[in-house]
């Protein structure tokens, strides 16, 4: 009998050393390699709950960018460090990780990852399930008309004004443009870099025509901008934004200071501009 449980223990032992040996034999083949299909190879051991579905190992020096569903993280060739977090180009001032967020979900409205239950870090997740405070519902007017007029493109005509905090990425911000150019209000239009925008920012604030270039920018398409000029508007335009919590795009101000968080259709904003302002 004690031959017996000595003989399954050892054949235990044999078969969980087996296990080690491959997951080594996997990281060490992504770390001489680097290619994506060693990597997910790699990840298949170390992370075997998480459901990979695509990597990207050229996009950026270094690391791998890994997409779980709906989350995004990053990974070193050799698939030992895991990285949670955003990739920023400082060269184009471009947050990359919003971008590809962006091409998963192009009608996303925050600027954040993805809070999908299948991502590899539940200390991630548990973070986010703490209550962040939340976004303020109603500014100061005096601080709101005090912004800079080099961030803003003031649009349309009427005795109401509409301030709208928008990032040209962004389809709901593209819809309640194309709502608002309905109604009989006059609207100033500030763009955030929530979506890793800011050149196109740069390039409608700098053009001659700038309702022209929203609409280009808004269509994708290539903005008729003029020489380079002054931009600090869109840093004061991010401040103030981050100051009172918009993390997310589109945000419209009534000229009262009240704010409504996301898309609105016409219904809701030709009633919220009809109350009376405070």
């Amino acid at each position: 009998m004690d031959m017996k449980w000595t003989t399954w223990k050892v054949a235990g032992a044999a078969l969980a050393l087996t296990g080690s040996v491959a997951a080594v034999a996997a990281v060490a083949h992504a770390a001489s390699s680097g290619s994506a299909e060693s990597v997910k190879a790699a990840l298949a051991e170390r992370l075997p709950k998480t459901e990979i579905s695509a990597i990207d190992c050229d996009k950026i020096e270094g690391v791998c960018e890994v997409q779980a569903r709906q989350n995004l993280f990053y990974i070193d060739h050799s698939a030992r460090y895991l990285i949670i977090g955003r990739v920023y180009d400082m060269e184009t001032k471009q947050d990359l990780t919003a971008a590809r967020l962006l091409e998963m979900n192009p009608d996303m409205l925050i600027g954040g990852g993805s809070a999908d239950d299948t991502g590899p870090a539940p200390e991630q997740r548990a973070d986010a399930s703490r209550k962040a405070p939340g976004p303020d519902a109603r500014i100061d007017p005096a601080a709101l008309a005090a912004l800079p007029a080099n961030g803003a493109i003031s649009m349309g005509k009427g005795g109401r004004t509409l301030t709208v905090f928008s990032d040209f990425r962004c389809g709901y911000c593209k819809r309640l443009h194309e709502t608002l150019e309905t109604l009989n209000v006059k609207v100033v239009e500030r763009p955030i870099s929530v979506l890793g925008t800011r050149p196109i920012s740069e390039a409608v604030i700098c053009a001659s025509d700038k309702p022209r270039a929203v609409i280009q920018a808004y269509d994708g398409g290539s903005i008729s901008s003029g020489a380079g000029c002054d931009t600090s508007g869109l840093d004061a335009n991010e401040a103030f934004a981050r100051k009172h919590g918009f993390t997310g795009t589109p945000v419209i101000v009534r000229e009262d200071g009240a704010v409504v968080h996301g898309y609105r259709p016409r219904e809701f904003l030709e009633s919220w501009l009809k109350e009376k302002v405070l």
